[in-house]
């Protein structure tokens, strides 16, 4: 006699997939997270860049005495803003001011930055020097552009600088740092000073991330440490040096801060000394918004163009880009 022994049923497996409602929620909580910034982006930098490319195309048309309400409208310029702010005499000169400040900023920090960053990447100094040094270098960046630029500035005044005072207890004559020659490099120096701490932790970081093993295969075949950093370090964070050149080039074309807190101290530092410095002027001083936005048009069309070209020009290379 045989017993027979039911097997108990399969349990029925659910469907895997959600129902519709959960889907639709799931699919929106990304939204839903991004959106406090869309809205902050939309409104206080997407919103503003629109509302400047409107008022360049605009102009305030006066009739008769320009007395009444109704005696000033505002009317279609076109393009006219744009003609006057090209053609105004000042603005060319600073554009060269910005240019001559670029060619001495931007070289002298990035090889600052990474002077410092591969001597301390390096294995002889890593042990030797504390993490206070290395707050020491980038402390600068953290100190607000317009308080960087007022002690810069007392320092750079004859009658209460201590270098004064070192340069006649050495018997020789202090330069004036706030003359015509060298206010560029016045204020160069205080652009230096601060952004070179920035530019150095990029790269520190970048060289942080390499593999120790390559350096030690190449000391194994005889390589020195100045043959590492320039053979190996140098290339391997050339990405972070395309990146810190074009935040460098961003940061020069709207300089603004350091020469604007140094002109009270300094006569040799006009109202338009920078093309920013010239927007503040139309914008604040001549009541001229439609000519003042034009220019903030026109500097941000060149700082775009100038970024994308040399990111075209030298980013297939230094990111290893494939057609």
């Amino acid at each position: 006699m045989s017993l027979i022994i039911d097997k108990p049923a399969a349990p029925v497996r659910q469907s895997a997939a959600r129902p519709p409602r959960a889907r639709t929620r799931r699919s929106g909580t990304p939204y839903a997270f991004l959106a406090p910034a869309l809205v902050l982006f939309t409104l206080f930098l997407a919103a503003p860049i629109v509302y400047a490319g409107y008022l360049s195309l605009r102009k305030v048309q006066v009739k008769g005495l320009g007395l009444g309400a109704a005696s000033r409208t505002e009317v279609w310029a076109g393009l006219s803003n744009y003609a006057r702010s090209l053609t105004d005499p000042d603005f060319l000169p600073s554009v060269w001011r910005v240019g001559a400040y670029g060619l001495i900023v931007v070289p002298a920090m990035l090889g600052l930055a990474l002077l410092m960053a591969l001597l301390l990447d390096a294995s002889r100094t890593r042990e030797s020097i504390s993490k206070f040094a290395r707050i020491a270098i980038f402390l600068p960046y953290a100190v607000p552009a317009v308080v960087a630029s007022l002690l810069w500035g007392f320092l750079y005044l004859p009658r209460v600088s201590p270098i004064t005072d070192l340069f006649e207890a050495a018997g020789i004559t202090a330069p004036n740092l706030l003359s015509s020659d060298l206010t560029l490099w016045a204020v160069a120096n205080i652009a230096i000073w601060g952004g070179t701490g920035f530019n150095m932790i990029v790269i520190y970081t970048a060289l942080r991330a390499v593999p120790t093993s390559l350096y030690e295969s190449a000391r194994i075949d005889g390589a020195s440490e100045v043959a590492i950093a320039w053979r190996i370090k140098i290339p391997i964070v050339m990405p972070s040096l395309v990146m810190t050149f074009v935040f460098s080039l961003i940061a020069t074309l709207q300089v603004f801060a350091e020469p604007m807190t140094l002109r009270p101290l300094a006569n040799t530092i006009s109202t338009t000394w920078t093309p920013l410095m010239k927007v503040y002027r139309d914008a604040f001083t001549r009541n001229d918004i439609y000519a003042a936005a034009a220019t903030s048009v026109i500097i941000a069309l060149a700082t775009f163009l100038l970024s994308f070209g040399f990111l075209k020009l030298v980013g297939r290379r230094a990111f290893n880009q494939e057609d």
